[in-house]
Protein backbone atom coordinates (compact mmCIF):
# COMPACT_ATOMS: atom_id res chain seq x y z
CA UNK A 1 0.00 0.00 0.00
CA UNK A 2 2.70 2.44 0.96
CA UNK A 3 4.80 1.77 -2.59
CA UNK A 4 1.24 2.08 -4.30
CA UNK A 5 1.08 5.28 -2.29
CA UNK A 6 4.38 6.35 -3.67
CA UNK A 7 3.54 5.75 -7.08
CA UNK A 8 0.62 7.75 -6.85
CA UNK A 9 2.41 11.07 -5.04
CA UNK A 10 4.38 11.29 -8.09
CA UNK A 11 1.80 12.41 -10.37
CA UNK A 12 1.52 15.18 -8.32
CA UNK A 13 4.98 15.96 -7.48
CA UNK A 14 8.00 13.74 -8.81
CA UNK A 15 10.93 15.64 -6.98
CA UNK A 16 9.12 15.99 -3.29
CA UNK A 17 7.87 12.34 -3.84
CA UNK A 18 11.79 10.98 -4.61
CA UNK A 19 12.55 13.52 -1.52
CA UNK A 20 10.58 11.38 0.52
CA UNK A 21 11.21 8.60 -0.13
CA UNK A 22 14.63 8.93 0.42
CA UNK A 23 13.64 10.30 3.53
CA UNK A 24 11.53 7.20 4.53
CA UNK A 25 14.85 4.88 3.07
CA UNK A 26 17.17 6.76 5.31
CA UNK A 27 14.86 6.27 8.29
CA UNK A 28 14.67 2.28 7.22
CA UNK A 29 10.88 2.76 7.23
CA UNK A 30 10.88 1.48 2.71
CA UNK A 31 14.08 -0.39 1.23
CA UNK A 32 15.99 1.15 -1.39
CA UNK A 33 15.38 -1.22 -4.04
CA UNK A 34 11.24 -1.27 -3.63
CA UNK A 35 10.62 2.83 -2.81
CA UNK A 36 12.87 3.84 -6.39
CA UNK A 37 10.74 1.46 -7.97
CA UNK A 38 7.83 2.53 -7.36
CA UNK A 39 9.38 6.26 -7.96
CA UNK A 40 10.27 4.88 -11.07
CA UNK A 41 7.09 3.70 -12.36
CA UNK A 42 4.95 6.45 -11.14
CA UNK A 43 7.47 9.20 -12.90
CA UNK A 44 7.78 6.42 -16.06
CA UNK A 45 3.86 6.66 -15.92
CA UNK A 46 3.59 10.20 -15.91
CA UNK A 47 5.84 10.90 -18.30
CA UNK A 48 3.63 8.36 -20.81
CA UNK A 49 0.27 10.47 -19.80
CA UNK A 50 1.78 14.00 -20.91
CA UNK A 51 2.80 12.41 -24.18
CA UNK A 52 -0.22 10.70 -24.44
CA UNK A 53 -1.88 14.09 -23.84
CA UNK A 54 -0.28 15.54 -26.33
CA UNK A 55 -1.26 12.42 -29.02
CA UNK A 56 -4.74 13.07 -28.04
CA UNK A 57 -5.20 16.80 -27.06
CA UNK A 58 -2.37 18.43 -29.18
CA UNK A 59 -3.21 16.50 -32.60
CA UNK A 60 -6.89 18.06 -32.61
CA UNK A 61 -5.87 21.69 -31.51
CA UNK A 62 -3.26 21.22 -34.71
CA UNK A 63 -6.19 20.78 -36.67
CA UNK A 64 -7.99 23.63 -35.54
CA UNK A 65 -8.16 25.93 -38.82
CA UNK A 66 -6.68 29.17 -36.89
CA UNK A 67 -3.92 27.31 -35.25
CA UNK A 68 -3.00 26.24 -38.60
CA UNK A 69 -3.19 29.88 -40.29
CA UNK A 70 -0.52 30.45 -37.60
CA UNK A 71 1.17 26.99 -37.37
CA UNK A 72 1.27 25.72 -40.76
CA UNK A 73 1.89 22.34 -41.95
CA UNK A 74 5.16 22.75 -42.96
CA UNK A 75 6.48 24.22 -39.66
CA UNK A 76 5.01 21.67 -37.51
CA UNK A 77 6.80 18.82 -40.24
CA UNK A 78 10.42 20.74 -39.76
CA UNK A 79 9.70 21.06 -35.51
CA UNK A 80 8.82 17.36 -35.72
CA UNK A 81 11.77 16.37 -37.83
CA UNK A 82 14.25 18.49 -35.41
CA UNK A 83 12.49 16.78 -32.37
CA UNK A 84 12.91 13.87 -33.82
CA UNK A 85 16.66 13.72 -34.67
CA UNK A 86 17.19 15.15 -31.07
CA UNK A 87 15.00 13.11 -28.62
CA UNK A 88 17.45 11.78 -26.94
CA UNK A 89 18.95 14.85 -25.92
CA UNK A 90 15.60 16.87 -25.41
CA UNK A 91 14.32 14.36 -23.33
CA UNK A 92 16.99 14.21 -21.04
CA UNK A 93 17.62 17.89 -20.56
CA UNK A 94 14.41 18.53 -19.73
CA UNK A 95 14.00 16.04 -17.43
CA UNK A 96 16.71 17.88 -15.49
CA UNK A 97 16.08 20.88 -15.83
CA UNK A 98 13.21 22.01 -13.71
CA UNK A 99 9.91 23.33 -15.71
CA UNK A 100 10.52 22.07 -19.07
CA UNK A 101 9.49 18.48 -18.95
CA UNK A 102 5.69 19.41 -19.39
CA UNK A 103 5.89 21.42 -22.57
CA UNK A 104 8.26 18.90 -23.96
CA UNK A 105 6.59 15.87 -23.03
CA UNK A 106 3.26 17.11 -24.41
CA UNK A 107 4.89 18.74 -27.53
CA UNK A 108 6.70 15.34 -28.46
CA UNK A 109 3.22 13.70 -28.43
CA UNK A 110 1.78 16.57 -30.47
CA UNK A 111 4.02 16.43 -33.20
CA UNK A 112 4.12 13.05 -35.66
CA UNK A 113 6.97 11.82 -33.80
CA UNK A 114 7.71 7.86 -33.33
CA UNK A 115 6.02 7.40 -29.74
CA UNK A 116 8.07 3.83 -29.53
CA UNK A 117 10.91 5.89 -29.24
CA UNK A 118 10.31 8.60 -26.92
CA UNK A 119 8.92 6.10 -24.84
CA UNK A 120 12.38 4.52 -24.58
CA UNK A 121 13.74 7.34 -24.00
CA UNK A 122 11.45 8.28 -20.92
CA UNK A 123 12.30 5.05 -19.92
CA UNK A 124 16.27 5.68 -19.98
CA UNK A 125 15.90 8.95 -18.52
CA UNK A 126 13.86 8.00 -15.79
CA UNK A 127 16.43 4.79 -15.22
CA UNK A 128 18.86 8.02 -14.37
CA UNK A 129 17.24 10.66 -12.33
CA UNK A 130 15.15 8.32 -10.28
CA UNK A 131 17.71 6.78 -8.33
CA UNK A 132 20.28 9.38 -8.42
CA UNK A 133 17.82 11.77 -6.78
CA UNK A 134 16.93 9.10 -3.96
CA UNK A 135 20.42 7.96 -3.52
CA UNK A 136 21.33 11.74 -2.90
CA UNK A 137 18.43 12.12 -0.36
CA UNK A 138 19.80 9.11 1.68
CA UNK A 139 23.23 10.15 1.28
CA UNK A 140 23.49 14.10 1.57
CA UNK A 141 20.28 14.42 3.30
CA UNK A 142 16.82 15.85 2.73
CA UNK A 143 17.28 19.65 3.99
CA UNK A 144 20.06 19.98 1.10
CA UNK A 145 18.14 18.38 -1.88
CA UNK A 146 14.66 20.42 -0.67
CA UNK A 147 16.51 23.35 -0.99
CA UNK A 148 17.85 22.34 -4.67
CA UNK A 149 14.31 21.14 -5.83
CA UNK A 150 12.46 24.05 -4.78
CA UNK A 151 12.10 25.38 -8.10
CA UNK A 152 11.94 29.56 -7.39
CA UNK A 153 15.27 29.09 -5.31
CA UNK A 154 18.92 30.29 -6.04
CA UNK A 155 19.99 27.00 -5.74
CA UNK A 156 17.50 25.58 -8.33
CA UNK A 157 18.08 28.08 -10.82
CA UNK A 158 21.88 27.29 -10.20
CA UNK A 159 21.00 23.30 -10.38
CA UNK A 160 19.67 23.63 -13.63
CA UNK A 161 22.33 26.06 -15.09
CA UNK A 162 24.74 23.60 -14.06
CA UNK A 163 22.83 20.54 -15.56
CA UNK A 164 22.26 22.82 -19.04
CA UNK A 165 25.89 23.60 -19.47
CA UNK A 166 26.93 20.26 -18.35
CA UNK A 167 25.11 19.19 -21.63
CA UNK A 168 26.18 21.65 -23.63
CA UNK A 169 29.90 20.71 -22.75
CA UNK A 170 29.14 17.11 -22.99
CA UNK A 171 27.44 17.67 -26.71
CA UNK A 172 30.56 19.61 -27.98
CA UNK A 173 32.69 17.25 -26.57
CA UNK A 174 31.24 14.17 -28.44
CA UNK A 175 31.67 16.47 -31.45
CA UNK A 176 35.08 16.75 -31.35
CA UNK A 177 35.25 13.25 -32.18
CA UNK A 178 34.19 14.14 -35.92
CA UNK A 179 36.26 15.43 -38.25
CA UNK A 180 33.54 18.27 -38.50
CA UNK A 181 33.06 19.03 -35.35
CA UNK A 182 36.70 19.90 -35.05
CA UNK A 183 37.04 21.74 -37.81
CA UNK A 184 34.10 23.45 -36.69
CA UNK A 185 35.90 23.83 -33.20
CA UNK A 186 38.88 25.90 -35.16
CA UNK A 187 36.83 27.76 -36.84
CA UNK A 188 35.21 29.24 -33.43
CA UNK A 189 38.58 29.15 -32.21
CA UNK A 190 39.57 31.56 -35.52
CA UNK A 191 37.08 33.71 -34.87
CA UNK A 192 37.86 34.70 -31.46
CA UNK A 193 41.45 34.41 -31.71
CA UNK A 194 41.75 36.91 -34.88
CA UNK A 195 39.61 40.12 -34.54
CA UNK A 196 39.06 40.79 -38.23
CA UNK A 197 36.27 38.30 -36.79
CA UNK A 198 34.93 39.92 -33.68
CA UNK A 199 31.70 41.89 -34.18
CA UNK A 200 31.63 44.87 -34.20
CA UNK A 201 30.08 46.13 -30.67
CA UNK A 202 33.17 43.70 -29.04
CA UNK A 203 36.28 45.55 -31.93
CA UNK A 204 34.65 49.25 -31.19
CA UNK A 205 34.58 48.76 -27.11
CA UNK A 206 37.84 50.18 -26.53
CA UNK A 207 37.04 53.28 -28.59
CA UNK A 208 34.20 54.14 -26.15
CA UNK A 209 36.48 55.92 -23.56
CA UNK A 210 38.54 57.61 -26.41
CA UNK A 211 35.12 58.74 -28.34
CA UNK A 212 33.76 60.24 -24.71
CA UNK A 213 37.20 61.99 -24.37
CA UNK A 214 36.68 63.68 -27.66
CA UNK A 215 33.23 64.56 -26.77
CA UNK A 216 34.32 66.35 -23.72
CA UNK A 217 37.36 67.75 -25.64
CA UNK A 218 34.45 69.12 -28.30
CA UNK A 219 31.61 70.17 -25.84
CA UNK A 220 29.21 67.82 -27.97
CA UNK A 221 28.94 63.85 -27.60
CA UNK A 222 27.39 64.71 -31.28
CA UNK A 223 29.76 66.60 -32.73
CA UNK A 224 31.16 64.26 -35.63
CA UNK A 225 27.14 63.99 -36.82
CA UNK A 226 28.49 67.70 -38.50
CA UNK A 227 31.57 66.20 -40.40
CA UNK A 228 29.13 65.70 -43.32
CA UNK A 229 26.66 68.43 -43.62
CA UNK A 230 25.22 67.20 -46.87
CA UNK A 231 24.07 63.62 -45.23
CA UNK A 232 21.94 63.14 -42.38
CA UNK A 233 24.07 63.02 -39.34
CA UNK A 234 27.10 63.15 -41.34
CA UNK A 235 25.95 59.50 -42.76
CA UNK A 236 26.22 57.80 -39.60
CA UNK A 237 23.19 56.68 -39.54
CA UNK A 238 19.81 56.02 -41.91
CA UNK A 239 21.37 57.67 -44.78
CA UNK A 240 19.88 56.92 -48.31
CA UNK A 241 22.16 55.25 -51.03
CA UNK A 242 19.95 56.79 -53.66
CA UNK A 243 20.08 60.61 -52.30
CA UNK A 244 23.90 59.92 -52.05
CA UNK A 245 24.30 58.40 -55.54
CA UNK A 246 21.91 60.90 -56.96
CA UNK A 247 24.02 64.14 -55.64
CA UNK A 248 27.28 61.91 -56.69
CA UNK A 249 25.57 61.98 -60.25
CA UNK A 250 24.51 65.72 -60.46
CA UNK A 251 28.57 66.09 -59.72
CA UNK A 252 29.34 64.43 -62.60
CA UNK A 253 30.92 61.81 -60.44
CA UNK A 254 31.09 58.21 -62.10
CA UNK A 255 28.55 56.73 -60.70
CA UNK A 256 27.03 52.58 -61.69
CA UNK A 257 23.57 53.63 -62.79
CA UNK A 258 20.79 52.63 -61.04
CA UNK A 259 17.20 53.72 -59.95
CA UNK A 260 15.41 53.51 -56.78
CA UNK A 261 12.51 51.23 -56.85
CA UNK A 262 10.11 52.68 -53.94
CA UNK A 263 8.28 49.96 -51.38
CA UNK A 264 4.97 51.81 -51.64
CA UNK A 265 4.52 50.79 -55.40
CA UNK A 266 3.02 47.56 -56.19
CA UNK A 267 5.60 44.98 -56.96
CA UNK A 268 4.10 44.62 -60.62
CA UNK A 269 5.23 48.13 -60.87
CA UNK A 270 8.61 48.04 -59.35
CA UNK A 271 9.42 44.84 -61.81
CA UNK A 272 8.26 47.04 -64.69
CA UNK A 273 10.48 50.06 -63.40
CA UNK A 274 13.74 47.34 -63.36
CA UNK A 275 13.66 45.88 -66.81
CA UNK A 276 13.20 49.39 -68.03
CA UNK A 277 16.29 50.50 -66.17
CA UNK A 278 17.76 47.11 -67.16
CA UNK A 279 16.78 48.49 -71.33
CA UNK A 280 17.56 51.89 -70.87
CA UNK A 281 20.68 51.19 -70.10
CA UNK A 282 21.59 48.23 -72.60
CA UNK A 283 22.28 45.53 -69.85
CA UNK A 284 21.17 42.43 -68.94
CA UNK A 285 21.56 39.76 -65.93
CA UNK A 286 23.39 40.33 -63.35
CA UNK A 287 22.00 43.49 -61.76
CA UNK A 288 22.63 44.30 -58.61
CA UNK A 289 19.62 45.24 -55.98
CA UNK A 290 20.35 46.32 -52.49
CA UNK A 291 18.47 48.32 -49.61
CA UNK A 292 18.22 51.96 -50.00
CA UNK A 293 19.20 52.10 -46.04
CA UNK A 294 21.79 49.42 -44.81
CA UNK A 295 25.10 48.89 -43.74
CA UNK A 296 27.56 46.25 -44.08
CA UNK A 297 26.68 44.68 -47.16
CA UNK A 298 23.29 43.65 -45.75
CA UNK A 299 20.63 42.15 -47.90
CA UNK A 300 23.15 43.04 -51.40
CA UNK A 301 22.42 40.75 -53.91
CA UNK A 302 23.62 39.88 -57.48
CA UNK A 303 20.29 38.80 -59.55
CA UNK A 304 20.98 36.40 -62.49
CA UNK A 305 17.16 36.02 -63.77
CA UNK A 306 14.01 37.45 -63.80
CA UNK A 307 12.52 34.94 -61.78
CA UNK A 308 14.96 35.60 -59.01
CA UNK A 309 14.46 39.86 -59.81
CA UNK A 310 10.48 38.98 -59.26
CA UNK A 311 10.90 37.01 -56.14
CA UNK A 312 13.61 39.79 -54.48
CA UNK A 313 10.67 42.40 -55.49
CA UNK A 314 7.81 40.32 -54.08
CA UNK A 315 9.28 39.69 -50.69
CA UNK A 316 11.51 43.03 -49.84
CA UNK A 317 9.95 45.06 -47.21
CA UNK A 318 11.90 48.14 -47.85
CA UNK A 319 12.86 50.68 -51.05
CA UNK A 320 15.70 49.24 -53.04
CA UNK A 321 18.13 50.32 -55.57
CA UNK A 322 18.67 48.41 -59.08
CA UNK A 323 22.08 49.17 -59.93
CA UNK A 324 24.35 47.86 -62.98
CA UNK A 325 26.69 45.58 -62.44
CA UNK A 326 29.87 46.26 -62.85
CA UNK A 327 32.54 43.98 -63.65
CA UNK A 328 35.97 43.77 -62.28
CA UNK A 329 37.83 44.20 -58.87
CA UNK A 330 36.29 45.76 -56.21
CA UNK A 331 38.14 48.35 -53.88
CA UNK A 332 37.28 50.77 -50.51
CA UNK A 333 38.99 54.09 -50.90
CA UNK A 334 38.82 56.51 -47.70
CA UNK A 335 38.51 60.19 -48.06
CA UNK A 336 39.29 62.76 -45.71
CA UNK A 337 39.82 66.78 -46.58
CA UNK A 338 39.12 69.25 -43.46
CA UNK A 339 36.61 72.13 -44.19
CA UNK A 340 39.60 74.87 -45.20
CA UNK A 341 41.72 72.52 -47.63
CA UNK A 342 40.96 72.38 -51.20
CA UNK A 343 42.14 69.20 -52.04
CA UNK A 344 41.36 66.30 -49.90
CA UNK A 345 43.72 63.32 -49.47
CA UNK A 346 43.44 59.11 -49.33
CA UNK A 347 43.88 57.67 -46.22
CA UNK A 348 43.27 54.15 -47.08
CA UNK A 349 42.75 51.54 -49.94
CA UNK A 350 41.33 48.08 -49.42
CA UNK A 351 41.43 45.30 -52.25
CA UNK A 352 38.15 43.41 -51.70
CA UNK A 353 39.11 39.78 -52.40
CA UNK A 354 35.94 37.32 -53.46
CA UNK A 355 37.06 34.12 -51.34
CA UNK A 356 37.11 30.44 -53.43
CA UNK A 357 38.24 27.32 -52.63
CA UNK A 358 39.18 24.70 -55.65
CA UNK A 359 37.65 21.44 -56.21
CA UNK A 360 39.85 18.11 -55.68
CA UNK A 361 36.96 15.56 -57.43
CA UNK A 362 36.57 14.02 -54.39
CA UNK A 363 35.27 16.50 -51.37
CA UNK A 364 31.81 18.40 -50.97
CA UNK A 365 31.39 21.76 -51.14
CA UNK A 366 30.67 21.89 -47.95
CA UNK A 367 33.83 20.21 -46.67
CA UNK A 368 36.19 22.23 -49.11
CA UNK A 369 34.80 25.02 -46.93
CA UNK A 370 35.64 23.66 -43.77
CA UNK A 371 39.08 22.14 -44.94
CA UNK A 372 40.02 25.59 -45.81
CA UNK A 373 41.74 27.49 -42.89
CA UNK A 374 40.39 30.83 -43.08
CA UNK A 375 37.02 29.60 -45.18
CA UNK A 376 36.43 27.54 -41.77
CA UNK A 377 36.36 30.51 -39.76
CA UNK A 378 33.03 31.82 -41.86
CA UNK A 379 31.60 28.74 -42.86
CA UNK A 380 28.24 29.58 -41.30
CA UNK A 381 28.21 32.70 -43.76
CA UNK A 382 29.37 30.99 -46.31
CA UNK A 383 26.94 28.56 -46.50
CA UNK A 384 24.07 30.41 -46.01
CA UNK A 385 25.30 32.57 -49.05
CA UNK A 386 25.75 29.71 -51.34
CA UNK A 387 23.86 29.05 -54.28
CA UNK A 388 25.40 26.10 -55.28
CA UNK A 389 24.21 22.70 -53.40
CA UNK A 390 26.98 22.10 -50.56
CA UNK A 391 26.65 18.65 -51.20
CA UNK A 392 27.81 18.87 -54.73
CA UNK A 393 31.50 17.67 -55.40
CA UNK A 394 33.67 20.57 -57.45
CA UNK A 395 35.65 18.78 -60.33
CA UNK A 396 39.48 18.74 -59.81
CA UNK A 397 40.71 22.57 -60.75
CA UNK A 398 37.26 23.80 -60.20
CA UNK A 399 37.40 27.23 -58.72
CA UNK A 400 33.75 27.60 -56.49
CA UNK A 401 33.62 31.38 -55.58
CA UNK A 402 31.82 31.26 -51.66
CA UNK A 403 30.50 35.19 -52.07
CA UNK A 404 30.27 37.65 -54.63
CA UNK A 405 29.47 40.62 -52.48
CA UNK A 406 32.42 42.77 -51.17
CA UNK A 407 30.96 42.80 -47.71
CA UNK A 408 33.51 41.92 -44.73
CA UNK A 409 30.70 40.77 -42.55
CA UNK A 410 29.57 38.24 -45.70
CA UNK A 411 32.78 36.79 -46.13
CA UNK A 412 35.04 39.03 -48.52
CA UNK A 413 38.70 39.22 -47.79
CA UNK A 414 40.05 42.83 -47.09
CA UNK A 415 43.50 43.31 -47.78
CA UNK A 416 45.80 46.15 -47.86
CA UNK A 417 45.87 47.95 -50.74
CA UNK A 418 47.80 51.18 -50.32
CA UNK A 419 50.76 50.45 -52.83
CA UNK A 420 47.93 51.63 -55.33
CA UNK A 421 48.23 54.97 -54.14
CA UNK A 422 49.12 57.69 -56.83
CA UNK A 423 48.47 61.02 -57.43
CA UNK A 424 46.38 60.64 -60.45
CA UNK A 425 44.06 58.04 -58.45
CA UNK A 426 44.01 60.74 -55.61
CA UNK A 427 42.85 63.37 -57.76
CA UNK A 428 40.13 61.31 -59.22
CA UNK A 429 38.97 60.49 -55.86
CA UNK A 430 38.87 64.48 -54.57
CA UNK A 431 36.46 65.37 -57.57
CA UNK A 432 34.74 63.06 -56.98
CA UNK A 433 34.48 63.52 -53.41
CA UNK A 434 33.66 67.44 -54.32
CA UNK A 435 31.04 66.10 -56.39
CA UNK A 436 28.94 65.60 -53.33
CA UNK A 437 27.72 68.94 -51.53
CA UNK A 438 28.91 69.01 -47.80
CA UNK A 439 31.12 65.77 -48.11
CA UNK A 440 34.72 65.95 -46.03
CA UNK A 441 35.01 61.93 -44.65
CA UNK A 442 33.85 58.74 -45.77
CA UNK A 443 34.44 55.76 -47.75
CA UNK A 444 34.20 55.59 -51.83
CA UNK A 445 33.25 51.74 -52.40
CA UNK A 446 34.00 51.24 -56.27
CA UNK A 447 35.17 48.69 -58.75
CA UNK A 448 37.29 49.34 -61.64
CA UNK A 449 38.47 47.72 -65.00
CA UNK A 450 41.66 46.98 -63.58
CA UNK A 451 44.29 47.87 -61.00
CA UNK A 452 46.46 49.63 -63.24
CA UNK A 453 43.44 51.67 -64.45
CA UNK A 454 42.77 52.63 -60.71
CA UNK A 455 45.82 53.60 -60.46
CA UNK A 456 45.83 56.04 -63.19
CA UNK A 457 42.35 57.65 -62.05
CA UNK A 458 40.45 56.45 -64.41
CA UNK A 459 37.39 53.07 -65.90
CA UNK A 460 35.89 52.52 -62.08
CA UNK A 461 32.77 53.81 -61.33
CA UNK A 462 30.79 54.21 -57.67
CA UNK A 463 28.99 51.78 -55.99
CA UNK A 464 28.02 53.27 -52.67
CA UNK A 465 29.56 56.72 -50.90
CA UNK A 466 29.52 56.16 -47.04
CA UNK A 467 29.75 58.39 -44.12
CA UNK A 468 31.17 58.89 -40.92
CA UNK A 469 30.10 55.70 -39.57
CA UNK A 470 31.85 53.89 -42.69
CA UNK A 471 35.84 52.52 -41.76
CA UNK A 472 39.58 53.09 -43.49
CA UNK A 473 38.91 48.75 -44.13
CA UNK A 474 41.98 47.86 -44.74
CA UNK A 475 42.31 47.60 -41.11
CA UNK A 476 40.47 44.31 -41.58
CA UNK A 477 43.37 42.63 -43.25
CA UNK A 478 44.81 39.82 -41.50
CA UNK A 479 48.72 41.31 -41.26
CA UNK A 480 47.24 44.22 -39.81
CA UNK A 481 47.62 44.09 -36.04
CA UNK A 482 44.86 44.73 -33.74
CA UNK A 483 47.08 47.88 -32.06
CA UNK A 484 47.84 49.09 -35.47
CA UNK A 485 44.00 49.19 -35.84
CA UNK A 486 43.11 50.93 -33.14
CA UNK A 487 45.58 53.34 -33.87
CA UNK A 488 43.73 53.99 -37.22
CA UNK A 489 40.52 54.20 -35.77
CA UNK A 490 41.08 56.50 -32.94
CA UNK A 491 42.49 58.25 -35.70
CA UNK A 492 39.21 58.40 -38.09
CA UNK A 493 37.33 59.37 -35.31
CA UNK A 494 39.96 62.13 -33.87
CA UNK A 495 39.61 63.80 -37.40
CA UNK A 496 36.04 63.30 -37.29
CA UNK A 497 35.09 65.13 -34.57
CA UNK A 498 37.56 67.72 -35.62
CA UNK A 499 35.93 68.03 -39.05
CA UNK A 500 32.30 68.15 -37.10
CA UNK A 501 33.68 71.10 -34.66
CA UNK A 502 35.26 73.19 -37.90
CA UNK A 503 31.27 73.06 -39.34
CA UNK A 504 29.65 73.77 -36.36
CA UNK A 505 31.91 76.78 -36.01
CA UNK A 506 30.76 77.38 -40.10
CA UNK A 507 26.93 77.08 -38.36
CA UNK A 508 26.13 73.70 -39.06
CA UNK A 509 24.50 72.15 -36.05
CA UNK A 510 24.67 68.98 -34.96
CA UNK A 511 22.17 66.19 -34.60
CA UNK A 512 20.53 66.34 -31.05
CA UNK A 513 22.17 63.53 -28.95
CA UNK A 514 18.76 61.89 -27.76
CA UNK A 515 17.19 62.47 -31.91
CA UNK A 516 20.38 60.57 -32.95
CA UNK A 517 19.90 57.72 -30.43
CA UNK A 518 15.91 57.67 -31.05
CA UNK A 519 17.07 57.14 -35.08
CA UNK A 520 19.74 54.49 -34.13
CA UNK A 521 17.06 52.41 -32.34
CA UNK A 522 14.69 53.03 -34.69
CA UNK A 523 16.26 52.71 -37.85
CA UNK A 524 15.13 50.29 -40.49
CA UNK A 525 14.98 50.73 -44.52
CA UNK A 526 11.97 52.28 -45.03
CA UNK A 527 12.98 55.84 -44.93
CA UNK A 528 12.66 57.03 -48.22
CA UNK A 529 14.42 59.07 -50.67
CA UNK A 530 12.25 61.78 -50.55
CA UNK A 531 12.78 62.66 -46.87
CA UNK A 532 16.45 62.71 -47.34
CA UNK A 533 17.28 64.71 -50.26
CA UNK A 534 16.18 67.97 -48.89
CA UNK A 535 19.24 67.51 -46.56
CA UNK A 536 21.43 66.37 -49.27
CA UNK A 537 21.73 69.58 -50.72
CA UNK A 538 22.51 72.69 -48.16
CA UNK A 539 21.06 75.87 -49.52
CA UNK A 540 24.24 77.75 -47.79
CA UNK A 541 26.83 75.30 -48.96
CA UNK A 542 28.44 77.25 -51.57
CA UNK A 543 28.88 80.82 -49.41
CA UNK A 544 30.30 78.21 -46.56
CA UNK A 545 32.77 76.71 -48.53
Amino acid sequence: MNLLLIALSTLASEDLACIATGVLIAQGKVGFVEGTFACFLGILGGDLLLFLAGRLCGRALLRRPWVARWLPEAEVQRASDWLSRRGMSVVFISRFTPGLRLPTYFAAGMLPTRAASFAMYFLLACLVWTPSVIAATVFWGDRLLISVFRHRSSQGVAFAVTVGLGFILLRQIRALFTYRGRREFAGFVGRVTRWEFWPPYVAYLPLVPYFLFLAIRHRSLTVFSAVNPGMPDGGFVGESKSAILENLRRGDAPVAAFVRLPVSLPPATRLSMALHFMKDQATGFPVVLKPDVGERGSGVTIVRSREELERHLQKSPCNLIIQRYIAGPEFGIFYVRYPEEEKGRIVSITRKVMPHVVGDGRHTLEELILRDSRAVCMAAAYRRASKRPLADVPHAGERVELVEIGSHCRGAVFLDGGNLYSAALEKAIDQAGKAHPGFYLGRFDIRAESEDALQQGRGFHILELNGVSSEPTHIYDPAISLWEAYRILFAQWRVAFEIGAMNRALGWQPSAPLELLRRIWRRDCSTTASQLLPLAVPSTETSRQ
